[in-house]
């Protein structure tokens, strides 16, 4: 059976006296027995605009409890009803928690009965779940079967053979689910076989992928649909009268009024939670050193130049003399134009976070501006590229750097070793510093985020440095990228906080009071030398020994 849509949804949203209409947001377990969506009054305007878009893709960002589930329980009852040939498929339910799958699928049996007519009993079985490795997992799911073949099953939890279901995935509370990228990902798969996707959710921070599709969305980058249904808008769609009907009271403006005033109360200074958990805006996270708009306001067009260059696996096994040329090609047809642009005339700084798997490494290039606003010229993110290739391609970029006026280099766990080798080539002008402990961040941090504020600092507008500078957070009062926090850059690798370290690094040696040597000829090269550099530059740096900090 289908519901007419265009006539439900020409008649008045609220046109039943407010003591008629049913208790506002029922539970699964609560629904009334006699309860008829497609009555009159029952749904709310945005739920029939919900019910009504068809689109293969659509997206639903909404404060908390204004009924889109329960809105998608019944479009998934009449297209799971539906025989094949009226476009009837599965349907599959994935929420965050186990609760949430019951109290769906106690939604789709009440309305195969009042809706489709059919007597339906809810199952609760284990779905097999088959992993790329062989094994299995058993999922525990609630299952509704129709007459046409069609079924409505509600899993648990995230099965990570996604890809192999085939009719519409419904995927409640999205920026909730432990990994939500490879759950969206992962869906994406569906469209092949004509499948569609529902994504439900409140807002989880700006930096969760949820908020990322949105954004996407709203770019035409992707074909989803975006509803925007903030609580505000299920206020005026009529929840409080529900709220009222189910009490027995009459319904007032200034009862509604007073209600929402007192629910946004409720979370008193927390004004970003409140906002995101009622209005639908997505809040920084929590604790967050800088917002999006602090970082957008210091990117400038035309600042300077981002290189980045990655290396499969088998680069690390190639002879020296191969990888070498390979990288001395790589320096001079993309470092050596931005390093031959850069102001001979100004002192320019440095600072590195390293990384050899998993993350990349991170090299920025500062040049301390007569106004002393720091304006990055040079950003070179590394990803899998060898212990000496970094050393080489390092040593090459300082060697033509103009005014070295100094550098820091992350010298925890693998970066030691670069920065011993950079302290022992370019002397005292170098800093290795250990993060250990977290003495470095507690005492510097602070002032990076300042040059935010105070606008001492520019840089090349670039979505992922943005989202590496919206990575710090107040760790236990210091300013740091917590440890298990990971984020999927624009390239599809995974970043943590990278070029905002190394930005911090260049930031704070710009204040030190380094040593800054002239340059003489060399007529051959120490041990620790970059064998890409050859004297050809006829440039040298005595060395003094770097400096150990932290």
């Amino acid at each position: 059976m289908e519901l007419d849509q265009d006539r439900f949804a020409e008649e008045p949203v609220l046109s039943r006296d407010p003591a008629d209409l049913p208790e506002a947001l029922p539970t699964g377990a609560e629904i009334p027995d006699d309860l008829d969506p497609r009555s009159a009054g029952v749904l709310m305007r945005h739920q029939v605009d919900w019910l009504a878009d068809t689109s293969t893709l659509k997206i639903a960002e909404k404060g908390r409890r204004t009924g889109i589930t329960f809105v998608e329980a019944l479009a998934d009852t009449l297209l799971a009803a539906a025989s094949r040939s009226a476009g009837g498929s599965n349907v599959f339910y994935i929420g965050d928690t186990k609760d949430k799958g019951r109290e769906f699928i106690q939604y789709v049996a009440h309305f195969a009965k009042i809706v489709a007519k059919e007597l339906a009993t809810i199952e609760e079985f284990l779905f097999e779940d088959q992993r790329d490795d062989g094994s299995s997992k058993s999922i525990a799911a609630f299952r509704v079967r129709f007459a046409s073949g069609f079924r409505v099953e509600a899993l648990s939890s995230r099965p990570e053979n996604i890809r192999g279901l085939q009719g519409t995935v419904v995927i409640d509370e999205a920026a909730y689910h432990k990994d939500v990228r490879a759950v969206l990902d992962a869906v994406n798969a569906l469209l092949i076989w004509g499948g569609k996707i529902r994504i439900i959710s409140t807002h989880n921070g700006v930096l969760n992928p949820f908020n990322e599709l949105i954004r996407e969305a709203h770019a035409g980058k992707n074909r989803y649909v975006v509803h925007n249904i903030p609580f505000s808008a299920a206020v005026e769609n009529g929840l409080f009268r529900r709220v009222c009907a189910n009490k027995g009271e009459d319904w007032t403006q200034e009862k509604q009024d007073a209600w929402e005033a007192e629910i946004r109360g409720a979370y008193g200074s927390r004004t970003a939670a409140m906002r995101q958990e009622l209005d639908a805006i997505p809040a920084e996270a929590e604790g967050a050193a800088l917002t999006r708009v602090q970082i957008e306001a210091v990117m400038r067009r035309g600042t300077g130049k981002i290189v980045r260059w990655a290396r499969d696996d088998a680069f690390k096994n190639e002879p020296p003399h191969v990888r070498q040329a390979i990288t001395l090609a790589f320096c001079e047809a993309q470092l050596k134009p931005v390093l031959e642009a850069m102001n001979p005339r100004r002192a320019h700084v440095f600072g590195c976070d390293f990384a050899r798997k998993g993350d990349g490494s991170a090299y920025v290039f500062d040049e301390i501006g007569a106004d002393l606003i720091r304006r990055r010229r040079l950003t070179l993110e590394l990803r899998n590229v060898p212990y000496e290739t970094q050393r080489d391609v390092l040593f090459w970029i300082v060697e033509r750097l103009p005014r070295m006026a100094g550098g820091a280099l992350d010298a925890t766990g693998n970066g030691a070793y670069l920065a011993e080798v950079a302290a022992q080539k370019f002397g005292g002008s170098i800093v290795e510093v250990n993060f250990s402990g977290g003495l470095w961040y507690r005492d510097n941090m602070p002032g990076y985020v300042e040059a935010f504020a105070d606008q001492s600092i520019e840089l090349e507008p670039d979505e992922d440095v943005l989202r590496d500078h919206q990575s710090l957070q107040y760790v236990g009062r210091v300013i740091k990228v917590p440890e298990d926090f990971r984020l999927l850059g624009v390239d599809g690798y995974w970043r943590h906080g990278d070029t905002a370290i190394a930005g911090a690094l260049s930031f704070w040696v710009s204040t030190q009071d380094l040593p800054e040597y002239g340059y003489t000829p060399a007529s051959s090269l120490g041990p620790t030398s970059s064998p890409l550099l050859g004297g050809s530059t006829g440039q040298s740096f005595t060395n003094y020994g770097g400096k150990v900090l932290w």
